[in-house]
């Protein structure tokens, strides 16, 4: 018979959120696959867990997967944790969870912490319906495309980023979705956790005051009003002059404003080209 293979969510930084099961399930199992075995440390000993420890992270991860999931069919029973939070969620584990289920091998999760669930339940936006969009991409390009795509959505959007580049995340946010009503969670279940709720501008000005940004955020962004609001022709015109001025590329600019203006794409396409024809 094979091993059981457990997803073991362990805390976000609150070593008082383990839960009692998660404790039992690390003592028990035969081996512990962490993302850092030097992070784990401090909290396996803090619960007194002496089971082995082996490292499964980003830049392994495809060459352990085949190492652990041979072990997992000769009968080892394997606990999966992360750094912090649910293991695979913007974290490793993908790759071993996903061969694993393929060979029939049994998948256990043990639920506890996560931070887009923490944080969304303080945030004070809509809760009904959200998207986790995770880790945004790090080129500016690609995060304006990404973003763009993401400014139709009506469910709040959650995002993680880290403290060196979430002044530019906002920032990039107001561009593409205008200053909608967001919220900011630093530090979650830590001594110095904040939550900083407002229009996007707040949140940019309360950092921007800041001569250091620490510890990892999640930035949650309400959605979409539900109906676009109709723009006249001249908010539309001005409009487009204010991202030709930002040097947007024709294609993206058109996208963004027929979502803001209500209108075919074809036709703000059309706008844009007699304008540039104009100036």
């Amino acid at each position: 018979m094979s091993g059981t293979l457990y997803i073991v969510s362990t805390p976000l930084g609150n070593l008082e959120d383990m839960t009692f099961r998660a404790v039992r399930i690390l003592k028990e199992v035969d081996l512990i696959a962490a993302e850092d075995t030097r992070h784990s440390k401090k909290l396996l000993g803090h619960y007194g867990i002496t089971t082995p420890t082996i490292a499964c992270h980003a830049h392994n991860e495809s060459q352990r997967a085949q190492n652990l999931i041979q072990r997992l069919e000769n009968g080892t029973t394997i606990a999966l944790i992360s750094d912090a939070g649910t293991p695979l969620i913007s974290d490793p584990g993908y790759r071993l969870v996903s061969q694993a289920g393929e060979k029939g091998i049994p998948i256990v999760p043990v639920p506890g912490c996560n931070a887009a669930i923490t944080g969304l339940s303080a945030s004070g936006l809509p809760t009904d319906t959200f998207i986790f969009l995770g880790f945004p991409p790090k080129k500016q390009g690609r995060l304006d495309n990404f973003l763009n795509d993401a400014a139709h959505h009506k469910a709040t959007l959650i995002f993680y980023e880290s403290p060196r580049r979430v002044i530019r995340l906002i920032s990039s946010a107001i561009t593409a979705f205008g200053d909608r009503q967001a919220c900011l969670a630093r530090e979650l279940t830590k001594q110095y956790e904040e939550f900083i709720r407002g229009p996007l501008s707040l949140i940019l000005s309360t950092l921007g005051a800041r001569a250091t940004i620490k510890g990892e955020c999640v930035l949650f962004i309400k959605g979409a009003d539900e109906q676009p609001v109709d723009l006249s022709l001249d908010q539309i015109e001005a409009m487009i002059m204010d991202g030709l001025n930002q040097n947007m590329r024709t294609g993206e600019l058109a996208k963004k404003i027929s979502r803001l203006a209500n209108c075919p794409k074809s036709r703000i396409y059309d706008m844009i080209l007699t304008l540039k024809n104009r100036s």
